[in-house]
């Protein structure tokens, strides 16, 4: 039996994925006005659009970078939320936003912030360019967010398939051939 091909269906151009990047980093900067605020990435596919999202807020912006997986190479969640990469610096008493890619499930979200609370962080927030509602199986609400999206596997902007894809300057919805 040989390998599925793979195509990719653009489902959010370049453009829309920009302005709407914009939107966030101007709703951001409005709602931490006077403040400092302190990003944590959760790696690898927040990384494209955390660095486009700090490049345009305003008020001062420090960043950091966690590693979470719930995934392993597989398209559904485990449901397991293991922390490959911890913190480099210290959070006590700061505003962060957790920025994530895509939220689905909703679990390493979740974890993610109270595990952040337990560092003494002075607020939490959650950022995701996606949105899939439909497949939430916490309770979890997303401050910011991109855009709100069907349940279909994407890639681009930073998500990937098996480490393939990432580098799109879209988000594509996979298909694959039987």
């Amino acid at each position: 039996m040989g390998k599925m091909a793979e195509k990719i269906v653009e489902l959010i151009d370049e453009k829309k994925v920009d302005e709407r990047i914009h939107e966030l980093a101007g709703i951001i900067s409005r709602d931490y006005e006077g403040k400092e605020v302190r990003l944590v990435g959760i790696l690898k596919g927040a990384t494209f659009f955390m660095c486009e999202l700090a490049k345009r807020i305003t008020v001062p912006v420090s960043i950091d970078f966690m590693q979470a997986s719930s995934y392993g190479g597989a398209t559904e969640s485990s449901g397991t939320v293991r922390i490959r990469k911890d913190l480099d610096e210290s959070i006590e008493g700061k505003n962060v936003i957790i920025v994530e890619d895509i939220v689905d499930s909703g679990r390493t979200l979740a974890f993610l912030g109270e595990f952040l609370r337990s560092k003494g962080a002075a607020s939490i927030r959650y950022c995701t360019l996606l949105d899939k509602p439909d497949r939430r199986v916490v309770h979890l609400t997303v401050d910011y967010t991109g855009f709100v999206i069907p349940d279909k596997f994407v890639v681009g902007y930073g998500m990937d398939y098996d480490e393939k894809y990432r580098n799109l300057p879209y988000i594509g919805v996979i298909e694959f051939d039987d």
